[in-house]
């Protein structure tokens, strides 16, 4: 029995020593923890985001400092978002208006306790508020490369000594297109996710590396929960919970819009009524005239954009920009005309044979409406 209780006083003089050795080494009052919000409805918000808390008790402050950050009237604003010029910014607003904020839009909030010592909180503290200055707060914004969330996870690794070795948290392989497909097909994006494949070309199939997974808030919150040569979360928290609504998911997709507009396309050219072939008239050129714009803004976002997503872009292969000059000569039998068109009937059907072996991954709701050009321009080839 008096065993016992010398070993129960040896464990409590112990915990008691650690304990004080503990808050001797940290007396920064300062606590640093990721904040992870799940993705929203809109497109912006689809993907999710991150942000860094600091909650300092000896000022009693609790702050969020968020990345992620742009002025819709920011002169310009549109043309500097197209060209991928658009400034990014940090800002600060407090953690019970952030909460808010995220709670009203039925968004989740996960919040991880990093495991900093007093000195690297002091510094991480400091470096934030030197970035909130206005000479430094701004910063050029790439969705895949530098954003919200890598911005964050850069900033704890510098901090940290000796930095978190950080895991893959997705499969071997995993490319940029296949990862942000994964969201978008969870939301029922549809639309977005054709918009989206035929903007972004071939380096959006490139494999990511293990850093490079980070780019999404879910990825980087479940690397740094993974850390393999130290505990860098002493814990994790779901600061409320909301109920878990279905989804609702687009049912008219463009692969059934594609294919219904193929199908009238079809049917309106059996008809030899005047308004059928004057439907057709200028359905052709409405449609050359939209592909060959399509086409031109695939290469103004190539070649005049610093987006690094945007370029070698294989949807030119369907989407030629001549056709934006030849929608104009549809109905013309001129021999140039016909011989265009013609070659852009074998264009067509190499496409579509190719396919699935293109170097970039095209979207298979195309596939109808390349058909559809196929069809036009064989049409146009042999009047």
């Amino acid at each position: 029995m008096k065993k016992n209780i010398s070993l129960f006083l040896l464990l409590l003089l112990f915990a008691i020593g650690s304990y004080n050795k503990a808050i001797a080494q940290d007396s920064s009052h300062v606590r640093i923890s990721l904040l992870t919000c799940t993705p929203g409805e809109e497109l912006y918000s689809i993907f999710g985001h991150s942000a860094i808390r600091i909650m300092d008790s000896s000022s009693v402050t609790d702050y969020v400092f968020n990345y992620g950050t742009f002025n819709f009237n920011d002169e310009g604003f549109y043309l500097k978002f197209i060209r991928g010029k658009l400034l990014y910014y940090v800002s600060v607003e407090r953690f019970d208006d952030f909460v808010y904020s995220y709670q009203s839009d039925g968004r989740e909030i996960t919040e991880q306790l990093l495991n900093f010592s007093a000195e690297e909180k002091i510094a991480i503290q400091q470096w934030l508020i030197e970035n909130l200055k206005e000479e430094n707060k701004y910063y050029k914004y790439d969705f895949f490369l530098d954003n919200c969330t890598t911005r964050l996870r850069d900033i704890l690794l510098k901090h940290k000594n000796p930095p978190p070795q950080l895991p893959a948290v997705m499969p071997a392989n995993t490319t940029f297109r296949q990862a942000i497909h994964a969201y978008l097909d969870k939301g029922g994006k549809h639309w977005s996710k054709l918009g989206i494949d035929i903007l972004l070309g071939a380096p959006t199939d490139g494999i990511m590396t293990v850093s490079e997974q980070e780019f999404l808030p879910d990825n980087l919150m479940r690397a740094l929960d993974s850390s393999k040569n130290i505990q860098f979360v002493d814990n994790t928290t779901k600061l409320y919970s909301l109920s878990n609504e279905e989804n609702k998911h687009e049912w008219f997709t463009p692969t059934i819009f594609f294919t219904i507009l193929l199908c009238f396309v079809l049917l309106l050219s059996i008809s030899k009524s005047n308004i059928a072939i004057i439907t057709l008239q200028n359905f052709d050129r409405f449609l050359f005239f939209m592909t060959g714009l399509m086409g031109v803004m695939l290469i103004l976002m190539w070649v005049y954009t610093d987006h690094s997503m945007t370029k070698n872009n294989y949807n030119l292969i369907w989407a030629l920009p001549t056709h934006l000059v030849f929608a104009f000569f549809t109905r013309s039998k001129n021999k140039i005309v016909r011989i265009y068109f013609l070659t852009t009937a074998i264009l067509m059907s190499l496409a579509i044979c190719c396919w699935f072996f293109i170097p970039q991954e095209l979207n298979p709701a195309l596939i109808p409406f390349v058909i559809l050009l196929l069809y036009r321009a064989g049409i146009k080839s042999t009047k």
